[in-house]
């Protein structure tokens, strides 16, 4: 009966202390739909993103300068009340922890609506 107990408590420990308690994040993506008639009155923005940078139109940028630039040009004189445009395109070799990176940065950032377009063609 004791080695019984003793092979419970191991397991129970072994479970214990391989488990993990981690709360996983998400990240909220919508899909496109119909947009009005009319064309936007702000052209929309556009980042390229690669494995190892990014590029908002056609600017070299690092991902935690991607955000003040963000809303440098989305608090424009010229900009509307409703939010701008964000166009993403993946180069091919982009991996989804990298793109759920980017999302992650950009969840924070107002007047912006990213729209993903895709892997770009090798």
């Amino acid at each position: 009966m004791t080695s019984l107990i003793d092979v419970i408590f191991l397991l129970l420990l072994f479970f214990m202390l391989s488990s993990t308690f981690s709360k996983f994040s998400e990240i909220e993506l919508t899909a496109g739909g119909s947009g009005p008639g009319r064309a936007a009155e702000t052209p929309p923005l556009f980042l390229q993103l690669r494995p190892g940078d990014l590029s908002l139109n056609g600017q070299n940028l690092a991902l935690d300068a991607l955000v003040p630039a963000l809303r440098q040009s989305a608090s424009a004189p010229d900009s509307a009340k409703a939010p701008r445009t964000l166009l993403i395109s993946l180069a091919s070799e982009v991996t989804s922890q990298r793109l759920t990176d980017l999302l992650a940065t950009l969840r924070g950032t107002e007047g912006i609506s990213p729209i993903i377009l895709g892997r770009a063609p090798r």
